[in-house]
């Protein structure tokens, strides 16, 4: 999934900061997880370098792929106009549980 050695290492380097309950190997098995809690929680500068880093394409997809409780309003929002998903005022809602 993630292009190169570097951009895994960065990742990894994030998950040890931002997913501090799980070993930052235990993290990196669901890296959407770990990109989406740094696109979630993630100071100015890390958000930064995750966009350099992994492309806009890859938050794309773990945008359109979060689930329930990965993402605040706020984030929610600002990712989608971020990334060009949405206009303003027409941000999608955000995951709901599917009770079967």
């Amino acid at each position: 999934m993630l292009g190169c050695n570097m951009e895994s290492e960065f990742l990894k380097s994030l998950a040890r900061k931002y997913i501090w309950w799980k070993t930052p190997d235990e993290a990196m098995l669901f890296p959407h997880r770990v990109m989406a809690q740094v696109m979630n929680i993630g100071d100015y500068d890390d958000m930064q370098n995750l966009v350099k880093s992994v492309g806009e394409d890859l938050l794309r997809d773990v945008l359109q792929k979060a689930e329930m409780g990965e993402f605040n309003p706020r984030s929610w929002a600002y990712w989608h106009y971020r990334l060009g998903l949405s206009l303003p005022g027409q941000v999608p809602a955000m995951p709901e549980r599917k009770l079967a």
